[in-house]
């Protein structure tokens, strides 16, 4: 079958990623401040730009004396997958006891249900195979990439795709809002860096590995 997003054999280096999104009493203890819709210290942060996500990362880097950065595309789907190449982590359909997203309509096999119609902590679901929580629903997550619709040209270390041609930055993951196939490990999808006003938004942080 032709690859309609043209997509090269990439090979990441070794990262560090949160093993959830970043919560609200995180964002709370670096700025001070907490604009989520839904309120709860462990909940993930939402309402938060791009712009937002990375003066976080820029101070917690200061702060800590270590370099943290949003995760390129390429890193935040090879995290996601944790080896797997089935739609989600989890295998071919996913459901309510695995991730918090709006079930309209299944997926595959997957049920229908009604939605929670807001985010939950962080850590209730499952884990993918890295130990890594809420990768599918709960809220979508910032990558550092700005927007490109297929992977044609793309780098192939696992680094962010940035240039100048295109003002919008990528979101991956899917969240409580999302359908079943709006969460899958492939689905893309992108928003202006300045836009604050999505309480479906949030991001997790990538730290280099030393």
């Amino acid at each position: 079958m032709p690859d309609p997003l043209n997509t090269p054999e990439v090979t990441v280096p070794s990262f560090y990623l949160g093993r959830y999104p970043v919560t609200q009493a995180q964002w709370k203890a670096i700025m001070r401040t907490n604009p989520s819709n839904s309120k709860g210290a462990n909940r993930p942060v939402e309402r938060v730009s791009w712009n937002d996500a990375t003066e976080f990362c820029q101070k917690l880097s200061q702060k800590s004396g270590k370099l943290y950065r949003l995760p390129s595309e390429a890193e935040w789907e090879y995290a996601c997958r944790a080896g797997t190449i089935t739609p989600f982590h989890c295998g071919e359909t996913i459901t309510l006891d695995l991730a918090n997203y709006y079930p309209s309509r299944g997926y595959a096999s997957g049920p229908k249900g009604h939605s929670l119609k807001t985010t939950t902590d962080v850590g209730r679901f499952p884990p993918n195979a890295f130990g890594l929580h809420d990768m599918h629903g709960n809220v979508t997550e910032w990558c550092q990439d700005t927007l490109h619709k297929n992977y044609e040209g793309a780098p192939t270390d696992g680094s962010a795709w940035e240039d100048n041609y295109y003002y919008e930055r990528m979101r991956r993951g899917g969240s409580w809002l999302s359908n079943s196939d709006g969460c899958r490990s492939a689905t893309r999808s992108w928003l202006k860096p300045y836009d604050s006003e999505n309480n479906t938004i949030g991001f997790r942080v990538a730290l280099v590995a030393s």
